[in-house]
């Protein structure tokens, strides 16, 4: 345990530890690096972190980070809109666009269903999902969740949702992906083949 001698301190190192992946010596270096910066730094520093919590927005369409009503994947129009590439999370999103291989658009989910944990098909967005493709919104449906049980469980309940199904064509990552992993700890050359190479999906 670090004793510091500023209560001051230690009120700023609990916090940046708090953060995930962080602990009490990595975030006392950022708390040192803090305080020998100059104020108006600090000042800008602290008021990005302020405005993000207070503007960040979810888009209406995917649920992806947005600074307004529609995210800026949505509103590119050099996106295939008509391709929906469905994803557990925004780190997801993240990990997906890092690889500089998809063009399409994406859809949010914000979790996967896992009984044990107590998350159901309601506790993910999975209806704003079915009314997007209920109007005729796609063409192609890809599942990019994880290779795990409760990814291909959440993508089998989807597929059995899905409207208009016959007329979508309907695919999932090839699987460079390793069973088990999460697409936030795949390096992006594999990810980037899995989605290039990806597969009809079998329910």
């Amino acid at each position: 345990m670090l004793s510091l001698s500023s209560r001051l301190v230690e009120k700023a190192v609990e916090q940046f530890a708090s953060l995930p992946g962080i602990g009490r010596k990595t975030a006392l270096r950022f708390v040192l690096h803090l305080i020998r910066r100059d104020k108006d730094s600090v000042s800008a520093f602290i008021d990005a972190i302020r405005h993000l919590k207070e503007s960040i927005r979810e888009c209406d369409v995917c649920h992806n980070i947005a600074d307004r009503e529609r995210c800026d994947i949505c509103l590119d129009p050099r996106r295939d809109a008509e391709v929906i590439c469905i994803v557990e999370n925004i780190q997801d999103v993240i990990s997906i666009e890092s690889t500089g291989q998809y063009r399409g658009v994406y859809h949010v989910l914000g979790g996967v269903i896992s009984p044990v944990d107590g998350v159901g098909p309601g506790d993910i967005r999975v209806e704003s999902l079915l009314r997007r493709l209920d109007a005729r919104l796609a063409r192609e449906v890809i599942f990019a969740l994880g290779a795990t049980i409760e990814g291909e469980t959440t993508a089998y309940y989807i597929y059995k949702k899905l409207p208009h199904r016959d007329q979508l064509v309907i695919t999932t990552l090839a699987r460079g992906i390793s069973i088990g992993n999460d697409l936030e700890y795949v390096d992006e050359l594999t990810l980037g083949r899995s989605i290039v190479n990806r597969v009809r999906f079998e329910p």
